[in-house]
């Protein structure tokens, strides 16, 4: 890797990963996004932990980061130079690039479903719940439909989900500890 490049492509993280002297490979996406697919021997190092996260990181060696697309990694780039690393890198274009390259990921044994997909089945249960509830026992329970509805529409327009950020939380959304790291055992590889 080179400690002046911000960016690698995929066929350059590819060659530096299976190097004599391999980077660094931390994964800053949730985990249920590394959980569905993932570069084989990254760490997961959610954007939002790394800041608190930074003597797990060997300074002296070059580090890679990945995410989706490459907007997450190139921030988590910035906040590791702001912090001293020299020699930082982020895959342009992120997990859709590698792949799209025909470069293979690792998936995790039973990993949850996208948080987007858990908003939209837990709201669209509680929808219709309200309406059930509401024909069959009492009007009032139509305000749960009704509430739901208008948390979506907030969502929708503020780019913040209250329902997202409460089922982040849960544990099934968090990597399994075995050795207290977030380091997640993968099977197989698409």
């Amino acid at each position: 890797m080179n400690p002046s490049s911000s960016s690698l492509s995929p066929k350059q993280l590819d060659e530096s990963l299976n190097s004599d002297t391999p980077c660094q490979l931390f994964d800053v996406r949730s985990y249920p996004e590394f959980a569905s697919g993932h570069i084989r021997g990254a760490r997961l190092m959610p954007l939002d932990e790394i800041s608190r996260r930074l003597s797990e990181i060997d300074r002296t060696r070059p580090v890679a980061l990945v995410c989706r697309t490459g907007k997450r990694s190139a921030q988590a780039r910035e906040t590791l130079t702001a912090a001293g690393f020299a020699d930082a890198s982020e895959l342009a274009g992120g997990v859709l690039a590698w792949q799209q390259a025909g470069l293979p990921l690792d998936v995790t044994r039973r990993a949850p479903w996208a948080l987007e997909r858990q908003v939209r089945v837990v709201a669209g249960s509680l929808v219709l719940l309200g309406v059930i509830l509401g024909v069959t026992v009492h009007a009032a329970f139509l305000g749960l439909s009704a509430f739901i509805g208008a948390g979506l529409v907030f969502a929708g327009v503020t780019d913040w989900c209250g329902m997202g950020l409460l089922l982040a939380r849960m544990p099934w959304n968090h990597a399994p500890r075995s050795d207290g790291t977030n380091d997640v055992a993968s099977c197989t590889t698409r």
